[in-house]
């Protein structure tokens, strides 16, 4: 399984775009979690069997609610336990600046 870590910046909270990560993420089939950063950014954990699929989810991050000024994607160790997409309330992953 693929598995990319996404920091997602701009006017991200507190506009549905967790909620919108969510969406897309259970549309593509991904597993994950996605989270509010304590920067004011949005993060996600997002794993597929086909990297294409996670392709096609960081071209949709950019269309979310809001303002999305950035998407960054870096590969990422599996997260332990995902058996599908949830919305968590805080990190569980720094993105390493």
């Amino acid at each position: 399984m693929h598995w990319r870590r996404f920091r997602i910046d701009g006017r991200v909270q507190g506009v549905g775009f967790r909620a919108f990560v969510l969406r897309q993420a259970l549309r593509l089939g991904l597993v994950g979690e996605v989270w509010n950063g304590q920067d004011g950014s949005v993060g996600c954990m997002a794993g597929h069997e086909a990297s294409s699929s996670l392709d096609e989810f960081e071209q949709r991050l950019w269309t979310g609610p809001g303002h999305v000024t950035g998407v960054r994607s870096e590969p990422a160790q599996q997260l332990p336990g995902a058996d599908s997409f949830f919305i968590v309330p805080s990190p569980t992953v720094e993105w390493d600046s």
